[in-house]
């Protein structure tokens, strides 16, 4: 059996306040442009590398002739990003994405609010589903052996208020929970969605999105919805007949990350609204994605 690798230790709280003293919102802003253009400041609006340095006007400003007839256009290092037009300090928003990320399975806002004494539930929330969206961004279809399963984020239909029922036999959609799927490749990636509908036109259309047709082996269970897919060498295991693992064919490695992602929803957040699910999945996913990346919080600050 292969070694499980180690967790790849992120920067701690010592480290966080060495980088970003209280108060020193420049160190802040150095950090956040050194992220965001590594090689060299251009213009977010045309591209232009060619800027001219507008800090006698602003620190930490620049402006960029050739984007605009009507006259030069200036801009910060906060154009462009969640952080425009805030008015939390940058290190109010580098603490939060810090105490996202620093955790395996993340961190409510209302701690967080009680850990930076912000006055409201909602600046904290407002703050983290921010952070979450910038997360989001184009991927690259997944290759080898990779699994496809599909799983369902909710409460129990008998804990609900008598009104708020679906009365639904087993599970899945007569309960009331939100379907997810997923799709993860082995030793690498994992591409989650949320989906309205568990339908074979929905997860053979995500399935054709996220995963390469010359992949190796395509692993699922006997849910009939995988059928259709005729141009993938696709393999399942027939988990209604306690069949888990026949050879290379298992889901295992996607269960995996769904066990990760609901002791996040039962231990951290408690519930998750379907409105919103699919930014927790993109947090979820991100910090998959970047489980042997030590600076995940900088990754993340350069994407926002």
């Amino acid at each position: 059996m292969a070694k499980r690798p180690k967790p790849v230790p992120q920067m701690t709280e010592a480290q966080f306040a060495a980088r970003f003293p209280e108060g020193d919102n420049e160190a802040c802003l150095r950090y956040l442009v050194a992220r965001r253009w590594p090689d060299g400041v251009h213009c977010p609006r045309c591209g232009n590398p060619d800027v001219n340095d507008a800090s006698g006007y602003k620190p930490f400003h620049w402006q960029c002739v050739k984007c605009s007839e009507a006259g030069p256009y200036r801009f910060s290092a906060l154009v462009g990003t969640i952080f425009e037009n805030t008015k939390k300090p940058l290190r109010d928003w580098y603490r939060v994405a810090h105490l996202m990320f620093s955790s395996k399975k993340g961190m409510s806002a209302l701690q967080i609010q009680r850990m930076l004494g912000f006055g409201s539930y909602e600046t904290a929330h407002s703050m983290c589903h921010k952070i979450r969206a910038a997360l989001i961004a184009p991927e690259t279809k997944l290759g080898g052996i990779v699994e496809v399963d599909e799983t369902w984020i909710g409460g129990k239909d008998h804990n609900r208020h008598w009104n708020k029922r679906h009365h639904g036999k087993g599970g899945g959609a007569g309960t009331g929970k939100t379907p997810i799927i997923g799709a993860v490749e082995r030793q690498g990636n994992v591409i989650a969605r949320v989906l309205d509908h568990v339908t074979k036109h929905n997860v053979e259309k995500f399935v054709r999105e996220a995963v390469s047709n010359k992949v190796s082996l395509l692993a699922t269970d006997e849910h009939q919805v995988y059928w259709g897919l005729k141009e993938y060498p696709r393999e399942s295991v027939k988990h209604r007949n306690e069949q888990y693992v026949v050879g290379a064919v298992h889901t295992n490695t996607i269960e995996g990350f769904w066990s990760i992602f609901k002791r996040g929803v039962v231990g951290t957040f408690h519930k998750m609204s379907a409105k919103y699910m699919p930014l927790y999945v993109a947090e979820f996913q991100f910090r998959y994605n970047n489980r042997f990346n030590p600076d995940m919080f900088g990754t993340a600050i350069a994407g926002c």
